[in-house]
């Protein structure tokens, strides 16, 4: 029987950032995938010479070393980097009557937005130094100096004393949603709707339901790093990870289906793979979601009753239809990478279809796809129920993109001429490739409703991490569960002596 001291179940970002730090501080680390590629709902594909992203697109201080990104730091204490290119606009978000050019940089958003509103202009600039007011204070506090148990208070006290005495005239603000900032700042109705759209882009949910830390974070990095996105997709960023997990001795096997979580006597002895190989491990960490680890992973009589009920009765966000495309690019010179279109303002934006989102990542890497060529990433809110595959699956399947192909037309008119490569995904296909309950992307705990739950378990040596852990969905949120959790399990010794190394 093999042993190891942590076995990390997925490997997803959080997954691999959490093996890779273990690793990194001299833990025997197994990282078991059950696919035949790394990177869960983050890692890319290829087929007919395009390389796709399957999930996330959007990235802010990859190659920044002044950026807060846990991912970067995370990479930096690998001895890992990306190559990213920078661009602004960071995208154009499409309305029935009028589109809008998204800055990063904080004039040039308000000025873009000036032209459609003088006083949304004037209260984004409001809102926005509001939100760097939280940013600063907590973007002085790596994240790689986190952890979550009772070390965590006395080591930022004694490490980031200016940083702490910053941030407690904006402790209320911490716990409090973005919509409690908006209805403080904004009354303009246009500049209301565009924070609901930022908000929904980043959490899945609308402003009264985002926390106004995470919107603080995306206002911050915008403003002050750059806007970049990594040469190769997403996939460049997890083999950094592997390439990091594996340069500090962590292993990762592909294939190796974790079937049940191996549980004596309420503490975790390791996993046990489909084949029925066991393997040991002192401590065990899920990068399953919350639903699958309590439902899938674990036997009904590993968990306290109350604990398992109340995981499982936890709300999920909605899956969401994928459309790949690849297509001609000939006369597209002008094309720009991010689009959010925004069918119908008189609906809802989170009504499945109504807001899509479009990355075109090719314009800014070629070697995405072939000569003359571009890739295609489009995607938007579908919900599970419903879908099975039957003789309707594929008629169904057609029916759910038409959305994304009349969002693609605002951008490109003439996208149908121009299709050489066609790939369709549904909320079947997340819950298969990915192994995800119900195909979500995560909790949807809304702010002031309750926290996402931390990485500890009732099962002793059993951990959590990933986007149904604090500090929620999104690749920055996930990175910094990764490092949260390694940080728990190591001394704060251990932890310092890391970041010490990190210190410019």
């Amino acid at each position: 029987m093999e042993s190891y001291d942590v076995v990390v179940i997925g490997s997803g970002i959080g997954g691999l950032v959490a093996a890779g730090l273990l690793a990194r501080y001299g833990r025997r680390v197994l990282v078991c995938e059950s696919h035949t590629l790394p990177g869960g709902a983050a890692h890319a594909f290829k087929r007919q010479g395009f390389t796709f992203d399957s999930g996330p697109s959007f990235y802010c201080g990859l190659a920044d070393p002044t950026s807060c990104n846990p991912l970067r730091e995370v990479l930096n204490a690998l001895g890992e980097s990306i190559t990213a290119v920078a661009y602004d606009p960071l995208g154009h978000y499409h309305f029935p009557d009028r589109t809008l050019a998204i800055y990063g940089n904080a004039e040039q958003y308000q000025a873009s937005l000036a032209q459609i509103s003088p006083q949304a202009a004037q209260e984004l600039k409001t809102l926005t130094k509001k939100m760097l007011a939280i940013y600063r204070p907590l973007g002085a506090i790596p994240t790689l100096a986190l952890r979550a148990d009772g070390w965590l208070l006395p080591l930022l006290i004694q490490r980031f004393p200016k940083a702490m005495a910053q941030l407690l005239p904006q402790l209320r603000g911490l716990g409090r949603s973005m919509g409690d900032f908006v209805d403080e700042t904004v009354q303009d109705p246009w500049l209301r709707r565009l924070i609901d759209l930022e908000c929904f882009l980043l959490s899945g949910m609308k402003a009264h339901q985002t926390v106004a830390p995470e919107m603080a974070f995306m206002f911050g990095e915008r403003a002050e790093s750059v806007i970049d996105y990594p040469i190769g997709g997403s996939g460049a960023i997890i083999d950094a990870l592997v390439r990091g997990l594996e340069r500090w001795g962590g292993q990762l096997r592909l294939g190796a289906h974790v079937d049940k979580i191996w549980v004596e006597q309420t503490q975790a002895q390791g996993v046990v793979l489909k084949t029925g190989e066991r393997i040991r491990a002192g401590q065990v960490i899920s990068n399953a979601t919350l639903w699958d680890t309590c439902n899938h992973l674990l036997a009904e009589a590993d968990l306290p009753p109350q604990y398992r009920q109340t995981s499982l009765a936890t709300a999920a966000v909605d899956s969401f239809m994928h459309l790949h495309l690849g297509i001609r690019a000939q006369g597209l010179e002008e094309l720009t990478i991010h689009h959010v279109v925004v069918h119908d303002t008189e609906q809802d934006i989170t009504t499945p279809g109504n807001t899509c989102m479009i990355s075109i990542p090719s314009v800014l890497d070629p070697s995405l796809a072939p000569d003359g060529h571009h890739v295609v990433h489009a995607y938007t809110l579908e919900p599970y129920t419903g879908w099975q595959r039957d003789e309707n699956y594929g008629a169904k399947k057609e029916a759910k993109v038409e959305p994304l192909i009349r969002a693609l037309q605002k951008v490109v008119p003439d996208i149908c001429d121009r299709i050489t490569l066609k790939l369709i995904g549904t909320p079947l296909t997340h819950q298969r490739f990915l192994r995800r309950h119900q195909g979500t992307y995560g909790p949807a705990i809304s702010a002031g409703q309750g926290l996402f739950p931390g990485c500890k378990t009732p099962i002793k040596g059993l951990y959590r991490v990933g986007d149904s852990t604090l500090p929620g969905i999104g690749v920055p949120a996930v990175a910094a569960s990764g490092i949260l959790c390694a940080n728990s399990l190591v001394s704060p010794r251990e932890a310092a002596a890391l970041l010490d190394l990190q210190a410019p």
